[in-house]
């Protein structure tokens, strides 16, 4: 195993799968090195919601490799396993316990594991209460802290789903379309958010929107027909003439 592959905290390389004949991911190959924050672009049905359901074991391929933390054979582990290692999904649409507070829902996160009853009837430690403070400052809701959830803006829904996400202590983060029917100051705001888990936690954000993705100021990978395009600063691949034809200039 040479030592890139070691060092990367995801290591895609030839990943391909089929359905019904349609070949949704083609030779995929990609890293991602912890810490990391990388935007994923590119047209619908190019592959990232697929290559998502790889990473996450919902799909699995029918070649290549696909490594966490250098050893870990995803492709041998199932969804639950696979967020046991570290690896934490935000859907598009957000799914949050409405009727409870913002608080209850970081504190049921946390203890998740533990069954949602069992929950209810066990007191929070001081050390989780210390996370739950840090998790409320960094989503932008200690303000919002004793709401229900359901009084919240579907942005702020969001941020409660990636901090509900953090309360897991993940390695690495799937956000898919976060800024989607956001408020131009919400989609500003979760960039902040997002720029600042990024280095403690790995990040991969599929995106639409090109005025967030030029705020993140990430690398960007571009897929289109299962396979990577193009990589580099969102700049860089805006000029690729591929890239133009296929996604960018439709």
């Amino acid at each position: 195993m040479n030592e890139r592959l070691t060092r990367s905290l995801l290591y895609l390389d030839g990943v391909s799968v089929s359905f019904d004949g349609f070949k949704a991911i083609n030779e995929l190959s990609l890293t991602v090195e912890p810490g990391e924050m990388r935007a994923i672009i590119g047209p619908n049905g190019a592959g990232k919601t697929t290559m998502m359901d790889i990473i996450t074991g919902k799909t699995r391929p029918d070649t290549g490799t696909v490594l966490f933390e250098g050893s870990v054979d995803l492709t041998k582990h199932d969804e639950a396993a696979i967020a046991q290692l570290g690896i934490g999904r935000k859907f598009q649409k957000p799914t949050v316990f409405e009727s409870h507070t913002v608080e209850d829902n970081l504190e049921l996160a946390l203890k998740r594991d533990h069954g949602i009853v069992a929950t209810l009837f066990n007191s929070t430690s001081a050390d989780q209460k210390t996370r739950i403070e840090e998790i409320l400052d960094t989503i932008r809701l200690t303000h919002r802290r004793a709401e229900r959830a359901a009084d919240l803006s579907h942005g702020q829904k969001q941020w409660l789903e990636i901090g509900m996400l953090l309360a897991q202590d993940p390695k690495l983060l799937l956000v898919d379309e976060p800024v989607a029917g956001m408020t131009d100051a919400e989609t500003v705001e979760t960039a902040k958010l997002l720029r600042g888990i990024a280095g403690e936690k790995a990040v991969i954000v599929v995106e639409h929107d090109m005025t967030f993705i030029r705020d993140l100021d990430v690398k960007v990978t571009v897929l289109a027909e299962g396979s990577v395009l193009a990589e580099g600063s969102l700049d860089h691949v805006s000029a690729d003439e591929r890239v133009i034809e296929s996604y960018l200039g439709r």
